[in-house]
C-alpha cells in the first residue's frame, strides 16, 4: 500500500477530536486536561468528556508497561493450533494470565497468537513446558522468543500518520525530551518496594498522585520522584490500547516474515518506517521477524503484501494471518466487535 493509500485509509477520521486526543495520550498519556486542551485548541471539559466516553464505551484505556527487552527479560512469541471447538476457551484462559499480551484468534479460529513474558523461569517452563502440552485441544505449539524490537513498544503507531502537527507533538512532549537525555544516568530496573506502584499504574495509567499515593504508602513527593525515574529511565511507559475502528481500520494481521540472515535487520528497520506496521521484532525459529500489520480493508492488505512489503530486498517468504478476533491487547476486558 502507498503511504497515499494508508493516508486515505484514515482521510475520514483524520480531523476527527477523538484521533486528535488518540494521539495527544500515546505521547503524554499522563498529560492534564488542560495541557491536551490548549494544545488541540478546545476546552478542558470537551477533553475530558470525549475521554471518559472513550473509557466508559471500552474504546479506551490507558495503563502503564514494562518494558521487558530494555529490562532484559524474555519475551516469546507463541502459536498455538487448536481444533476450532477449544481456541476461543484457551485464548480466553491466557488472556487472564497477567503476564500475556497481544492475544488473538487467526487463521479461521483455529489458531491462537499470544505474546507472553514469564516473570521467572519457573513460570516460563510451567507454561512452555507443562501447562500447554497438557492442554486439551491444542494440537501444535510454536514458541518463537522474541530477540529484537524494530518497532513498537514505547514507539507509539499513530506517529507514523496522525493527525497532530510537529508544534502540537513538541508541545505534548514538553519536559520529555530532556528527562529522556538524563536517563543514562539512572537505573535501568524496578526495584521490589516499586511494585506496588507500577502495579496500581498497570491498573490505571492516569492514577492520579493522591491514588498512587494511597497504593504505595509513600508520601506524595515521592511517589512523583519515583514514577518520573522509572519513565525516564525506559523501565515502564505509559501506553494506550484502543479500538482500531476509531481511527477508521478494520483489518489487522500478523505476519511471520523470513528473510535472508544478512537482510534481518535491513528488512526490519524498513518495516518501522511502514506507516502499516505496528509493531516489528526480530524472532528466534523457522521465521525470524514477527509484525502486525494493519489496513483499512482487505484489498489495502493485499496492496501492502504485494507492493511495499513484497518488493524489499531480502524478503523470502511471508506468511500471513488476518486477525479473526482479538480477545487481548495490553489488558484483558471486552472489546466492541
Amino acid at each position: 500500500m502507498s503511504t497515499a493509500s494508508t493516508e486515505s485509509a484514515t482521510s475520514s477520521v483524520r480531523d476527527s477530536l477523538d484521533v486528535r486526543l488518540l494521539q495527544a495520550l500515546e505521547i503524554d498519556g499522563r498529560a492534564p486536561f488542560s495541557k491536551i486542551a490548549a494544545v488541540l485548541g478546545v476546552s478542558d471539559q470537551t477533553v475530558a468528556r470525549r475521554y471518559r466516553r472513550l473509557v466508559s464505551e471500552g474504546s479506551l484505556r490507558i495503563v502503564a508497561v514494562r518494558d521487558h527487552e530494555k529490562l532484559g527479560q524474555d519475551q516469546w512469541m507463541l502459536r498455538l493450533r487448536c481444533a476450532p471447538e477449544g481456541a476461543d476457551a484457551i485464548a480466553t484462559a491466557l488472556a487472564r494470565r497477567p503476564d500475556t499480551s497481544w492475544i488473538g484468534l487467526t487463521s479461521g479460529g483455529t489458531e491462537v497468537v499470544c505474546c507472553t513474558r514469564p516473570r521467572t523461569r519457573t513460570d516460563q517452563d510451567e507454561l512452555l513446558l507443562a501447562k500447554l502440552p497438557r492442554t486439551p485441544h491444542i494440537v501444535d505449539i510454536r514458541a518463537q522468543q522474541m530477540l529484537h524490537r524494530f518497532f513498537g513498544g514505547p514507539d507509539g503507531w499513530l506517529m507514523k500518520h496522525g493527525p497532530l502537527g510537529d508544534d502540537q507533538i513538541a508541545a505534548l512532549r514538553g519536559a520529555a525530551a530532556p528527562a529522556a537525555a538524563r536517563a543514562a544516568d539512572l537505573p535501568l530496573r524496578i526495584e521490589p518496594e516499586d511494585e506496588p506502584l507500577v502495579a496500581a499504574l498497570e491498573e490505571d495509567g492516569r492514577a492520579t498522585y493522591p491514588e498512587l499515593q494511597r497504593a504505595t504508602g509513600r508520601s506524595e513527593s515521592a511517589v512523583k520522584r519515583r514514577l518520573g525515574a522509572l519513565v525516564a529511565s525506559g523501565a515502564i511507559y505509559i501506553d494506550i490500547e484502543y479500538a482500531n475502528a476509531l481511527i477508521g481500520l478494520h483489518v489487522g494481521a500478523m505476519l511471520w516474515i523470513t528473510t535472508a540472515p544478512w537482510a534481518m535487520d535491513s528488512v526490519g528497520r524498513a518495516l518501522a518506517s511502514h506507516a502499516e506496521i505496528a509493531h516489528a521484532t526480530a524472532v528466534a525459529g523457522p521465521s525470524n521477524i514477527m509484525a502486525t500489520a494493519v489496513a483499512r480493508d482487505i484489498p489495502a492488505l493485499y496492496a501492502y503484501l504485494s507492493g511495499k512489503l513484497g518488493q524489499l530486498d531480502g524478503v523470502q517468504h511471508v506468511e500471513t494471518a488476518p486477525f479473526m478476533r482479538r480477545v487481548k491487547q495490553l489488558t484483558y476486558r471486552p472489546y466492541p466487535r
